[in-house]
């Protein structure tokens, strides 16, 4: 009898609309379609402020979990603005940290992405062409001679892929039966990201591992100084893992001088990878290509697209030059994903398992806008960062600290009256965030609290440059009077 009940229950569950689906969806994609055309309106120009979320949705978002179904409409309409008063790197003038340009083809990309939801664990079909055919896109975009890689979250898991790959051609069988009594050590700049230090201290090597080079006047690694820690580790009989150069400095902006870096770990035999996450597109446009010469001989590379290539967090990629390092360093075998002879399931070349279809993002970029558009719009935005230079440079009221390599300026507001001028740039860049026509962020250069930006939003025009130091102009003489 209890069959039959239940029986009849899963008969019903059957014949009725299914609860998690919208019976109007034709109603709901149009109000998304309106919230997004919108929010592509206001990217358009810079918003004299930022809106601020009123007073009901925020006691609605400090609500409790909702026992009982909700109205679709409602829900999205909350969520547009609180987005809305957020903020967004799609605008013209976020300039801070390094944001992207929100394109509109990777929304599109996005949305059918999720709809399907592939998992690139397992072989996922048409998607594993896509994924694959977009990595020989970028490689070949940047000019990096590709033999294998893998989308992943961001920089961060794109360098920790490389170091493992590293780690096990460096310290065969480390990934099985750890280090040991074994030592080992990973070179890179003074200036290089933190996430290079994280990598390693996941990588179980420990943050006493790495090795911080010191720099030049230009902020980029002296080889002449990685020459020497090498040796002098060899000596000690430590194990070098890889060297990480950088292309393109999360502070400055410096690239650091690859071929020169390249010397070195040629002769002592060591994995160069290349930390592009930020800068590497510049290696595929004229006026910066020659700062990335000696990439083509690095082991592996990053780039994060989410960047200076436009498209939606997070859309990373990791590129290596020789196959098979990807298989050592994460291949295994598991009762419930078995291989069909020896062939590999792609998580056998990525740390992460549950993995999505990043790469549709940057593939319907460069289908929808190619690679000439994308050399014109990275152009662009290193004529943004040469006209603020040259206008810091013409101006009593600021000073710039460093001539921009790439698409990063720092600079600091000087007025004369000011005894404390770094306690001035930091209180004025908070001002600015505040205050919402320009958003960018403080920073510290050669010991000096300044400003800085960084252009890689295509939606950046000269007008918003020259915004830029009219709004910190006006802000920096209100707080000096102050």
């Amino acid at each position: 009898m209890a069959r039959g009940v239940g029986s009849q229950r899963d008969r019903t569950r059957k014949d009725a609309a299914p609860q998690h689906e919208q019976a109007d969806r034709e109603g709901i994609l149009g109000d998304l379609e309106r919230f997004i055309c919108e929010a592509w309106a206001s990217f358009d120009a810079p918003r004299p402020a930022e809106p601020q979320l009123d007073e009901m949705l925020i006691g609605r978002l400090e609500a409790p979990l909702p026992e009982e179904a909700g109205d679709a409409e409602a829900s999205l309409k909350d969520a547009a603005r609180i987005l809305d008063a957020s903020i967004s790197p799609s605008r013209p003038l976020y300039l801070g940290y390094i944001g992207s340009t929100g394109l509109e083809i990777g929304v599109l990309a996005s949305a059918l992405a999720a709809t399907y939801d592939a998992n690139l664990a397992v072989a996922a079909g048409g998607a594993d062409l896509v994924e694959e055919q977009t990595l020989r896109w970028l490689a070949g975009f940047v000019g990096f001679p590709y033999a294998e890689g893998v989308f992943t979250s961001g920089g961060m898991t794109s360098n920790l892929t490389a170091l493992l790959a590293a780690r096990e051609q460096a310290l065969p069988g480390c990934r099985v039966e750890g280090l040991g009594e074994r030592r080992a050590a990973v070179y890179c700049s003074a200036e290089a990201h933190h996430s290079v230090v994280r990598a390693v201290e996941v990588c179980g090597l420990g943050s006493s591992a790495v090795r911080q080079i010191p720099t030049d006047e230009a902020h980029r690694m002296r080889p002449e100084a990685l020459e020497q820690a090498m040796s002098s580790d060899g000596a000690a009989g430590v194990v070098p893992v890889a060297v990480v150069a950088t292309a393109g400095t999360t502070l400055t902006g410096a690239v650091d001088p690859l071929d020169a870096v390249a010397d070195v770990c040629v002769r002592h035999d060591v994995w160069l990878h290349v930390d592009g996450a930020y800068g590497l597109p510049g290696a595929a446009v004229p006026t910066t290509a020659p700062l990335f010469v000696g990439l083509e001989r690095a082991d592996s590379a990053t780039i994060d697209a989410h960047k200076w290539l436009g498209v939606q967090k997070s859309c990373s990629a990791v590129l290596l030059r020789e196959r098979g390092k990807l298989q050592a360093a994460f291949g295994h075998e598991e009762r419930y994903m078995l291989h069909e002879g020896d062939v590999a399931n792609p998580v056998d070349r990525t740390l992460e398992y549950s993995r999505p279809l990043r790469s549709l993002l940057l593939w319907m970029a460069f289908r929808v806008h190619g690679a000439a558009q994308y050399r014109a719009w990275i152009e662009d935005t290193l004529a943004n960062a040469r006209l603020l230079a040259e206008s810091l440079r013409d101006s009593p009221e600021f000073e710039l600290l460093h001539d921009p390599m790439l698409s990063t300026v720092c600079f600091r507001h000087v007025p004369p009256d000011v005894d404390d001028i770094d306690a001035h740039n930091i209180r004025l860049a908070r001002e600015m965030q505040r205050d919402g026509r320009v958003f960018l962020a403080p920073a510290s250069v050669d010991g000096h609290a300044c400003l800085r930006v960084c252009f890689v939003n295509f939606r950046t025009t000269f007008d918003g440059v020259a915004h830029v130091l009219a709004v910190a102009g006006e802000l920096g003489r209100r707080l000096a009077r102050d």
